[in-house]
């Protein structure tokens, strides 16, 4: 174990540590006299020059940031929520519950982006659907403004397209503050919708196995007490899945800060900058 661990993740780890302190093209091997050592200038100017660059990685890293705070929650409250469901004593056909949420998790993800990639295209069936509805679909794929400002345009409170004030004029790391509080663009809340729907399903397996082992003498305790459900999920059924929390959580951030299937499958990366 300890020689595949340091062969597939310690030695790669240290091999890029080593290229990113590298001046090197990309394509001919860094472990060369091709590539030239520059120590860490190459940290300094992306973090202290403007230019093309460090707009490029600050983007990526806002909209990892947006994705990963958005899709972490949603699915582990989706998640705990359908373990409850199927876990009720109230509920029949749980068989059939578990299979049906679980489904997505083992479909392909391929698969499924590109059948939401078909669903939310511009003549696609949600935008009629929306469009029966009254109300005038978004490009979904193609829209780069944040959703903050796009709801908020809505309203007539902002313009989407014009950025004013200090908002646009500041900002931090080479985006505009304007940039920074966009919110998630239209594509991205997308993908967030993928990405739970797919993932809440084998959450939902790990909280259902920890509340099945929830000995039943404590909620029963509980409620004999006087504390109601609420009460009792509280104080009694929450700390005693703690621990698979924790690492639902735990898991859910790695997936989401390696995400990169479904965002290549359904905008190619990211729309185009509006300006």
């Amino acid at each position: 174990m300890v020689v595949v661990l340091g062969l597939f993740l310690l030695v790669p780890i240290g091999m890029a540590a080593w290229v990113s302190l590298l001046h090197w093209d990309g394509q001919s091997n860094p472990f060369t006299t091709a590539a030239d050592f520059v120590g860490v200038r190459n940290y300094t100017d992306l973090l202290t020059q403007d230019g093309l660059d460090r707009t490029q990685f600050m983007t990526s890293v806002r909209n990892n940031l947006y994705y990963v705070l958005l899709v972490v929650p949603l699915q582990t409250v989706l998640a705990l929520g359908l373990a409850l469901a199927v876990n009720s004593r109230r509920v029949k056909g749980k068989g059939l519950l578990r299979t049906v949420f679980y489904f997505p998790s083992v479909t392909s993800s391929i698969a499924i982006s590109t059948v939401f990639l078909f669903l939310f295209q511009g003549s696609g069936a949600v935008n009629a659907l929306l469009k029966w509805a009254g109300i005038h679909g978004p490009r979904w794929f193609t829209d780069a403004h944040g959703l903050v400002w796009t709801v908020l345009g809505w309203f007539g409170l902002v313009d989407p397209d014009k950025p004013v004030g200090a908002l646009a004029s500041h900002g931090f790391l080479g985006l505009s503050w304007w940039d920074w509080l966009s919110g998630p663009s239209i594509a991205m809340c997308t993908i967030i919708i993928l990405a739970v729907w797919t993932t809440s399903g084998t959450y939902m397996l790990m909280f259902l196995a920890a509340l099945q082992d929830v000995p039943a003498e404590l909620e029963e305790a509980a409620l004999l007490d006087g504390a109601n459900r609420r009460q009792s999920f509280r104080h009694v059924t929450l700390p005693a899945i703690r621990p698979v929390l924790f690492l639902v959580v735990t898991l859910g951030l790695i997936g989401t800060w390696q995400v990169f299937d479904a965002v290549y499958v359904m905008s190619q990366g990211a729309p185009p900058t509006p300006r």
